[in-house]
């Protein structure tokens, strides 16, 4: 059994989230938002595949569109 080596020109780069998995906890008036994977939409729209790199303790897990970076105010 051979082992094929993929480059760049025969396996295409991956695509980004469609949403990204957030625990989120409640601690002393303050939320703490910790990423723990993300989810990608299937082509035909008929679902979602979910990658989780950890699991919240309560078992609640958030998702929500990845946010483009805000423009540092003091740079603009």
């Amino acid at each position: 059994m051979t082992r094929q080596t993929q480059t760049k020109e025969n396996h295409p780069s991956p695509k980004a989230p469609d949403f990204i998995a957030w625990q989120v906890e409640r601690r002393d008036d303050k939320s703490y938002w910790t990423r723990v994977g993300a989810a990608w939409d299937h082509k035909d729209d008929n679902g979602t595949t979910l990658q989780l790199d950890a699991l919240p303790v309560d078992g609640r897990i958030v998702l929500r569109r990845p946010q483009e970076p805000k423009a540092d105010q003091d740079n603009a």
